[in-house]
């Protein structure tokens, strides 16, 4: 791409005039119009045009629909994953972004194992209710996140279990039986891996993650 057409995407991109370019970039409007006309800009100012065609044109696009929702941390397929979503910060570690507005208690958390092949790969994000909206005989059959009585996390398939437990299914790990749950979370959207955007953080929670096989 020439530097005239560098400048005239500057331009559309940023509703700017003749006059506007010449002040962003220090230079008089009859310069401006030179270089619209196919004058090369010297060195210091083809590297200022290249930078503002970088940050104004070229940039990564904030999404102007949707939201956010907050990644509370792993839901293990087949893995124990510490620590508790209680120690997570309100924030998250991770943030996905939903294309579309969704309910305000919703959070989201990232698949860490393989036992949900082929149907969920590591690294799938999970949106889930915050709260247990339904008893747990509602979810029969119903693939979900759980938290389990000792404080563990899973992804799975829920049945009915005995001495009021249920039993956990996946499609690559051995069933677990009569399993006592403190919370479930009923899926509210299955998202693919690249929609996770991470939150820059210092140290923090995200460093302080433990998967256990």
């Amino acid at each position: 791409m020439t530097m005239e057409q560098k400048i005239r995407a500057i331009m559309k991109a940023t509703g700017w005039k003749q006059q506007k370019v010449a002040e962003h970039f220090e230079v008089s409007q009859s310069t401006v119009n030179r270089w619209l006309s196919g004058s090369e800009p010297e060195g210091h100012r083809r590297d200022a045009i290249n930078a503002a065609f970088d940050s104004l044109v070229d940039a990564p696009k904030p999404p102007t629909d949707g939201m956010a929702v907050s990644v509370m941390g792993h839901v293990g397929a087949g893995s124990e994953v510490l620590p508790d979503f209680e120690q997570v910060p309100p924030e998250g570690i991770d943030q996905v972004y939903v294309p579309f507005h969704v309910p305000d208690d919703l959070i989201a958390f990232m698949v860490r194992g393989t036992s949900m092949l082929p149907y969920m790969r590591e690294g799938t994000i999970i949106i889930v209710y915050r709260e247990q909206q339904k008893p747990v005989e509602a979810f029969y059959g119903v693939q979900a996140a759980v938290r389990t009585a000792d404080g563990k996390r899973f992804i799975k398939t829920i049945t009915r279990g005995s001495n009021g437990g249920v039993n956990l299914i996946s499609w690559n790990a051995e069933e677990m039986y009569d399993v006592h749950l403190e919370w479930i979370g009923e899926i509210f959207a299955i998202l693919p891996p690249s929609a996770a955007r991470k939150v820059d953080r210092q140290g923090g929670i995200q460093g302080q993650l433990k998967l256990r096989a």
